[in-house]
């Protein structure tokens, strides 16, 4: 596990300065093991900042990480209150941002620096024979334009799917047209109430998606409803029962998560958003008015904007020269899929998971955080915070403590995996996607 056939000199590379990734920093200052975090953006949680107008459903309390928390304590940093629901700019501002700057961890941050391979040094994937002893080859694309190759004794892939959504093609693939429109098109969650109001206001305006982000950006379109009439709100899911879109409600674990729910429900029985269900997008072509005309099911609705909120995915691509063992249907690590899958699982039912869980083939190689749950769209933020330190305890021999894993399991029902009596977990469970990805 702990990949000691390599040079302990060099560093391990951490992909990502989101959360989980500076988190891995955390917890290898921690262990004493030199590293190096590599972020394609110009900044520290360049994803989160896209969804800095988005509130979390999650207190603070379990927002940020033990190891990390502890570094910032020493260095006079006063936490938020505990209880407080940030949004993602809160996040990077009151955490992430004085994270990364801190002495131990800042000089070891690489921005513009986006990986575009991972591999062994000099030996392709084919190659068996001294493939443990030999280092990691991270290349990495930089702002200026030059490539440089980083040795790496191991790498932790904490990248995120921000940049990889879903399209709106109801089969995987964009739906017919979904290329050509692009510009009228957006995927996750736009600021609808501030920069993007323009792009929306007295428009008719489509969104898509089934989870609580598309119900986010529906409640964001509402606001703007109210302040320009003339806007027109049009949902399209994939399920046929409509009544499972809403979750918990007021029984939710998350009275946050809730009121979305309830809200969104009070909506469509108001008439202020035409919902379109089951809806499974085929098409878009041009409409009289320079509009657009969506079709799917024997249906069509004309609108002016699409919202595309239907979820992300890994991207793989530079990842071709790792051994990867990957779950065919939830691209994801093989053990981890059946205590993941959507099919089964909800977030309140995925027991806690490290190292052995998130390992792959190539030793030394991992994939944490959002993008180690592959398509599956339950991960939790405190999840990720577990998965790192097991994987680093890995890294550092310690098998115990790689092997022992576990969830603190919250006052407010933010899901854990041990097993549990508590009313408030059962409450979770039934909630439909309880753990939206882009907000948990």
């Amino acid at each position: 596990m702990s990949n000691l056939g390599t040079d302990s000199s060099l560093p391990v590379v951490v992909i990502g300065a989101g959360p989980v990734g500076l988190a891995a920093a955390a917890r290898l200052v921690e262990r004493g093991l030199p590293f190096l975090v590599l972020e394609a953006g110009p900044v520290v949680g360049d994803s989160v900042r896209r969804w800095r107008h988005v509130r979390m459903f999650s207190p603070w309390r379990f927002n940020i990480d033990r190891a990390a928390r502890a570094l910032l304590q020493s260095s006079g940093w006063t936490p938020p209150p505990q209880d407080d629901l940030p949004t993602g700019g809160d996040l990077v501002t009151h955490y992430l941002e004085p994270l990364a700057a801190l002495p131990q961890i800042a000089p070891f941050l690489r921005f513009g620096a986006r990986v575009v391979s991972v591999g062994r040094e000099a030996l392709d994937k084919a190659v068996t024979a001294g493939r443990e002893e030999t280092p990691f080859a991270v290349e990495v694309a930089l702002a200026d334009g030059r490539r440089e190759t980083v040795r790496a004794r191991a790498v932790i892939d904490a990248s995120g799917t921000w940049t990889a959504p879903n399209p709106m093609g109801a089969g995987g693939y964009p739906a017919a047209g979904e290329q050509q429109f692009a510009d009228r098109i957006a995927y996750g969650i736009p600021d609808v109430k501030g920069q993007d109001r323009a792009r929306y206001a007295g428009r008719r305006v489509l969104v898509v998606g089934g989870g609580h982000s598309a119900i986010n950006v529906l409640l964001d379109l509402l606001t703007l409803k109210e302040a320009v009439p003339e806007t027109a709100i049009f949902w399209a899911v994939r399920r046929a029962d409509p009544q499972r879109l809403f979750g918990g409600g007021a029984a939710d674990a998350l009275p946050a998560r809730g009121e979305l729910g309830i809200r969104a429900r009070q909506a469509i029985e108001a008439g202020t958003v035409t919902l379109l269900a089951p809806f499974r997008t085929t098409g878009i072509t041009a409409a009289p008015q320079d509009g657009l005309q969506v079709t799917g099911n024997g249906q069509e609705v004309a609108v002016d904007e699409i919202v595309v909120a239907t979820g992300f995915r890994p991207d793989l691509s530079f990842l071709r020269e790792v051994r990867l063992g990957i779950d065919p249907a939830l691209e994801c690590a093989s053990a981890l899929a059946p205590l993941i899958d959507p099919n089964i699982h909800s977030c309140g039912t995925v027991r806690p998971h490290g190292a052995a869980e998130l390992a792959h083939p190539e030793p030394g190689f991992y994939i944490a955080g959002m993008k180690s749950y592959g398509r599956a769209p339950t991960f939790l933020l405190a999840t990720g915070h577990e998965q790192v330190r097991s994987i680093v305890a890995a890294l550092a021999g310690d098998r115990e403590a790689a092997a022992k894993v576990e969830l603190e399991l919250p006052e407010t029902g933010v899901c854990s995996a041990q097993p549990t009596n508590r009313k408030d977990i059962r409450i979770a469970d039934t909630a439909v996607k309880c753990c939206a990805p882009a907000k948990v």
